[in-house]
């Protein structure tokens, strides 16, 4: 890294931190008094009014006897004037040794300048963190796109608008909380690392859990537990926290994600679509001030009501009205025609979902609830009363992107058994022992003590930050997002493979 920057700036850092020791003002100094953070300080704004503020100084302009610098910390920025006659020789002279990057702790007096900027004139200055290293492109932006995400911390400091995203994001959960909590839901914890991964068809991260002797899994949903929960009498809960899916990385795929999912005893899909169409206005409202979210180029309106769609329709909407009564050879080469290339095995149903999520998916711009999905797609859910083929479920479909399932929960144990088992066999082929799926003997049993109809939803936290403000790919909206090691030493407890 130093080499990559240049010795010559890190030398003259390291001249700058030992010459600032010489004159009493060590590098890393010790907590600071503030009056407030730098927003805080310019809200309740004086004249004369004494002041102490702290934060990374970003310019700093020169003026021979006077010096104009910028302090910067997690709220605003805010201009401060050092003074030679103010300071004194000693300190002055020591200002001038600071690097931009330094942390620095102020105390003055407010004033205003003959251009109007709200300034601080310093009376005496501390030393709190010597920056070794400079910003990225003296404070003009940091570019370099990889670097970006491994060293998010400079991509904080140099480009506000990244900020200004995970600001929006923080928002976001915050309110997401409110909301839910506000409606009497309450948010429990269920377990992350588990002996038996479940709740979502996906390739698990395996571990060892060295005090059980016994492999373990990490997450790829909390389902099974919350109904664990629906069960045990908590009628209304939720859980915002990480999913782990040992699966492909892609502008809306991290294998580590944020989900937040939610189940209401006695409630059901349609209930769940209210709750959802509710939750997002209410927060694209408050976080964002409007409902017209996205991007100039594919703008997005959350403005109720959102649309309701069938599965069936979407498909023979773009397919034509005898799709379905195809013979999978047919379908194959319709599908082929549309550009669309799959394994010859899959079934008819298969081709069909290839069909909606490759073709159909990503032109649906604004909110739209596709209902009636195929039962073999969703082991979990309720079949439709009217037809035992399709489930009573939604997938609500923004930007493209599918931002959130909802159910009708399927509650009678013995039908959940015969999904579950024609589930494990689907995935069985082809599987190594390791990730292969089983049928969750202990959540059937706590089925068998009677969970009360229900409706349940996730929603895909990281997708819904993209969607509202507008972000291009996931690891946008992740403040570290996986990205491959730079370092490519095999690791020894698990070989590569050629």
């Amino acid at each position: 890294m130093t080499a990559e920057i240049g010795n010559e700036y890190v030398e003259q850092r390291r001249a700058n931190m030992k010459a600032l020791a010489e004159k009493g003002y060590p590098s890393f100094g010790k907590a600071f008094k503030r009056s407030g953070r730098l927003a805080e300080i310019r809200s309740a704004f004086e004249e004369n009014k004494a002041v102490s503020a702290a934060g990374r100084l970003t310019t700093n302009r020169d003026m021979g006897k006077s010096i104009f610098a910028d302090l910067r910390d997690g709220s605003d920025r805010f201009q401060i004037y050092a003074q030679k006659s103010s300071l004194g020789d000693a300190a002055f002279e020591a200002f001038k040794l600071l690097d931009l990057g330094d942390h620095v702790g102020v105390e003055g007096t407010l004033f205003t300048t003959r251009t109007g900027e709200q300034t601080l004139k310093i009376e005496r200055w501390t030393l709190l963190s010597k920056a070794l290293l400079p910003l990225p492109e003296k404070w003009h932006g940091l570019k370099d796109t990889d670097q970006r995400y491994r060293q998010r911390y400079l991509d904080l400091i140099s480009n506000p608008g990244v900020r200004e995203v995970f600001n929006k994001r923080i928002q976001t959960v915050r309110e997401i909380r409110n909301y839910l909590v506000e409606r009497q839901f309450q948010e429990v914890e269920t377990p992350m690392m588990q002996s038996q991964p479940g709740g979502a068809t996906a390739r698990p991260f395996v571990t060892h859990y060295e005090a059980l002797n016994s492999r373990m899994y990490l997450r790829i949903a909390p389902e099974l537990y919350l109904k664990r929960l629906l069960v045990g009498g908590f009628d209304k809960v939720f859980e915002l926290n990480r999913n782990f899916r040992n699966e492909g990385l892609s502008r809306t795929h991290n294998p580590e994600f944020t989900m937040m999912e939610v189940y209401e005893a006695y409630s059901d899909r349609r209930g769940m679509q209210e709750l959802v169409e509710g939750l997002i206005t209410h927060v694209a409202q408050v976080v964002m001030g409007t409902l017209k979210v996205g991007t100039p180029e594919a703008p997005i309106d959350l403005t109720s009501p959102w649309r309701e769609v069938t599965y069936r329709d979407l498909v023979l909407e773009r397919m034509g009205a005898d799709w379905f009564s195809l013979e999978k050879d047919a379908m194959r080469a319709k599908a082929e025609a549309a550009g669309l290339h799959g394994d010859p095995a899959w079934s008819r149903a298969e081709i069909t979902h290839e069909i909606y999520s490759k073709l159909i998916e990503k032109t649906l711009q604004n909110p739209t609830f596709v209902t009636r999905l195929p039962a073999e797609l969703v082991p979990l859910a309720k079949r439709c009363e009217d037809d035992p083929t399709v489930v009573d479920v939604f997938e609500l479909v923004i930007g493209g992107k599918e931002i959130a399932p909802g159910y009708s929960e399927l509650n009678d144990p013995q039908e959940q058994r015969k999904r579950l088992e024609e589930q494990v066999a689907l995935a069985a082929p082809g599987r190594a022992a390791e990730e292969a799926q089983k049928v969750d003997e202990d959540f059937l049993a706590a089925l068998e003590h009677g969970m009360p109809p229900a409706g349940g939803m996730g929603i895909g936290i990281d997708r819904l930050i993209m969607t509202l403000t507008g972000s291009e790919a996931i690891r946008d909206v992740i403040l570290f997002p996986q990205l491959k090691p730079r370092d490519l030493t095999p690791d020894p407890l698990t070989p590569l493979t050629p």
